[in-house]
């Protein structure tokens, strides 16, 4: 049963390839695609009733065959992918795209499930490098120098990273003689734990990538903020992708649970919250101040699961779900604006509600969701995440919430003003290197009709996505325990308390940006940070390092 939500998809890949040319094929895959996600939440309710259900495939008894396991967590996953890409085939419908990217995308989907599904260590190495393939042909889909190189970009490090977890494979076979994570996990408890150290240093190193946390980032901003990537590709990394590694880094601590790490990552990923933010505001681009804003979020869901609270976990968890939804509402919202203003350029865009108010409102929902307003999705998650945590930790929590505000201050003054059209010269030197910048035009060309009508598909696509934002903080309490089987209730008196600390930070955030952020010139020297390739790899054996002699010092 399980194996058939790895398989629909790529049978729905393989039809579009065949017959993508023709508009009714892709209605036809959006009905097949909303039918399968119709079985990704009925498999929901079937493990929400029933409990836990495993498949083994090749008929080989105990854990010799590959094993697929739906539970709790990992049912809420597949269901949020298969939304995710109903949402991405219903904003690319009128998309001229060939069908080699609607094959590709599909089977991106696929991969993705069988992450979350597989309980195999080694099937997880496999799914994850193919993955890493599609995704960097996605990303190199339009073929300009930029897109290339922040696709071989991706696909080298993750290949790299994944030599790590490779030989933390290989080592925990020799100790265990088994790549199922459960047995796995069963048999390391009764090991000495100084045996330990290196195959988790090795494995999380590779995970550690994945989530993008500090100082294994870089890749992020490449891929998910590339200037001639498909809109829907960079909103399914920030929104979905990203979140098969929290997965994995879920999944990996139990197979360890004799080592206790969670001191390292909750510093780490406090660091990777505030560094993610600070350099977002130094963005003029939408999708580099967009992605790096992703490295924020994940740095915050890292420092949460690290705390090891039971309503933290819980808050990070649903803050997992609800940055799928908003961040992809964000980016779809961000391909829509670049495309009608000519420009990504966040100085440039002006006026969205006036001249597009549906479409201001639901970025605007968007907004309200990720900076963690009142009755938003983000704030629920948010409340349950500060929850029971010490003064200084809910203070770091804050100050990475009060340096989200000060983003997004800078992202909505897109939504206010009065655009006014500008004629932008192409410099020669870009025109040698051939390079798509949306910053730069022909001497005679204007920027694009900013009052020509944006496709039903793309707005109704973004608006689901934006109401389920706000329903999300209307009956949060009631979406988590729903989800996760977490019985939880918001206190009416700690709520207050967190809207009061919110409407502060949106002061202080506004008057911060005012007065410090804007037109800095200081801030514009950390645009182009750049580690490069030579740099992340140093970058992943720093961390391998770090991992050994951190967890060194423990074990003594």
């Amino acid at each position: 049963m399980l194996a058939n939500f790895v398989i629909t998809p790529i049978l729905i890949a393989v039809f579009l390839y065949v017959f993508a040319s023709a508009k009714a094929a892709k209605i036809v895959a959006i009905i097949a695609q909303t039918a399968f996600t119709g079985l990704a939440v009925y498999l929901f309710f079937q493990v929400k009733q029933y409990g836990a259900i495993i498949t083994s495939i090749g008929n080989y008894e105990s854990v010799m065959g590959i094993i697929l396991r739906a539970d709790t967590l990992s049912t809420v996953f597949v269901a949020l992918t298969a939304i995710s890409f109903l949402m991405a085939a219903l904003y690319s419908y009128n998309e001229n795209e060939g069908k080699l990217f609607w094959f590709l995308l599909f089977v991106w989907q696929s991969l993705l499930i069988g992450i979350f599904l597989t309980r195999d260590l080694f099937n997880v190495f496999v799914l994850v490098e193919v993955a890493a393939v599609v995704v960097s042909v996605l990303i190199m889909y339009n073929r300009d120098n930029r897109s290339m190189y922040d696709g071989m970009f991706y696909l080298m490090t993750g290949i790299i990273a994944m030599q790590f977890y490779l030989f933390g494979l290989g080592y925990i076979y020799r100790l265990t003689g088994v790549l199922d994570m459960e047995v796995a996990a069963e048999i390391l408890s009764g090991l000495d734990r100084s045996s330990l150290v290196l195959p988790y240093a090795l494995i999380i190193t590779g995970v550690g990538l994945k989530c993008a946390i500090l100082p294994l980032f870089t890749w992020l901003p490449k891929a998910h903020g590339s200037p001639s990537a498909p809109t829907v590709v960079s909103a399914l990394l920030s929104g979905v992708h990203i979140k098969s590694g929290i997965y994995l880094f879920m999944r990996v601590q139990p197979i360890f649970q004799e080592l206790d790490a969670s001191g390292f990552f909750l510093v780490i990923g406090t660091i990777t919250g505030i560094a993610g933010f600070a350099l977002a505001i130094c963005q003029t681009d939408i999708k580099l101040l967009l992605a790096y804003s992703t490295v924020s979020q994940i740095g915050l869901i890292i420092t949460s699961l690290s705390i090891g609270n039971e309503y933290t976990t819980t808050g990070a968890m649903y803050h997992a779900f609800n940055h799928s939804l908003f961040k992809a509402a964000l980016f779809m919202g961000a391909g829509i604006l670049s495309k009608v203003y000519g420009t990504r350029n966040i100085t440039d865009i002006r006026g969205v509600f006036r001249r597009f108010p549906f479409l201001g409102c639901v970025i605007f929902l968007a907004i309200l969701g990720i900076t963690g307003a009142p009755l938003f999705n983000g704030s629920i998650s948010k409340y349950f995440i500060m929850y029971g945590t010490t003064w200084y930790i809910t203070w770091l929590l804050i100050f990475i919430n009060l340096g989200t505000i000060i983003v997004f201050t800078k992202f909505s003054t897109m939504l206010f003003g009065r655009f006014e059209q500008k004629e932008v010269v192409v410099s020669a030197n870009a025109k040698r290197k051939g390079e798509t910048d949306f910053h730069h035009r022909d001497k005679t060309a204007k920027l694009r009709n900013y009052a020509e009508s944006i496709p039903v598909n793309k707005q109704v696509a973004i608006a689901i996505l934006g109401l389920v934002c706000f329903l999300g903080g209307i009956f949060g309490s009631e979406f988590i325990t729903f989800l996760f089987n977490v019985e939880v209730s918001v206190d009416a008196a700690g709520y207050l308390e967190k809207t009061m600390i919110f409407a502060v930070s949106v002061v202080a955030g506004i008057l911060i940006y005012r007065y410090v952020v804007r037109d800095n010139a200081f801030l514009k020297r950390f645009r182009a940070i750049d580690f490069g390739f030579r740099g992340t790899c140093a970058a992943m054996g720093g961390f391998f390092a770090a991992v050994l002699i951190v967890l060194g010092f423990v074990m003594n």
